[in-house]
């Protein structure tokens, strides 16, 4: 009996303690959700953002694509959200998430900004305890009015180079 509580404490205890490495320090991730009123596919003039929209932080393990941790976080009234993070995670792959729109006119997720990808560990040199995540959008159904004007404007940009 000695013996098994021997490899216990040597071995099982360890290896749990470091697989949920809870961090001295909290780590918040910080982002922003907007509403994409020309159906551009990124921000633009006319983009607005978003206060109330639902984002969740998912960290899946890189051997498996498991999910092993989960949070969700709401916008403020500037359309900023912060989702603090206490445990270290090395060795996941996490991203901040869209989740659900307040508007239901723009609702639908832009392909390709409906999540961004965020390192949670403080063992990569970073010092701050913040990470930045990229700016995450839905896009009206139907662009507003003037979209086409200002859409012109980016066309005429790319023909000068």
């Amino acid at each position: 009996m000695a013996k098994v509580l021997l490899f216990i404490a040597l071995c099982v205890l360890p290896a749990l303690v470091s697989a949920t490495r809870i961090l001295n320090n909290q780590l918040v991730v910080e982002g922003y959700v907007y509403c994409d009123t020309c159906r551009a596919g990124f921000e633009t003039p006319k983009t607005r953002r978003l206060a109330d929209a639902m984002v969740k932080l998912v960290c899946s393990d890189r051997k498996t694509g498991g999910v092993v941790f989960e949070k969700e976080g709401y916008t403020d009234k500037t359309g900023k959200y912060q989702i603090r993070v206490s445990e270290d995670h090395l060795d996941q792959i996490c991203d901040a998430v869209l989740v659900k729109s307040p508007q239901l006119g723009c609702a639908t997720m832009s392909p390709g900004r409906e999540r961004a990808r965020v390192i949670l560990t403080n063992s990569n040199g970073i010092s701050s305890t913040t990470r930045y995540a990229n700016s995450m959008g839905f896009m009206v159904d139907k662009a507003e009015v003037g979209c086409a004007e200002m859409m012109k404007m980016y066309r005429e940009d790319e023909e000068d180079v």
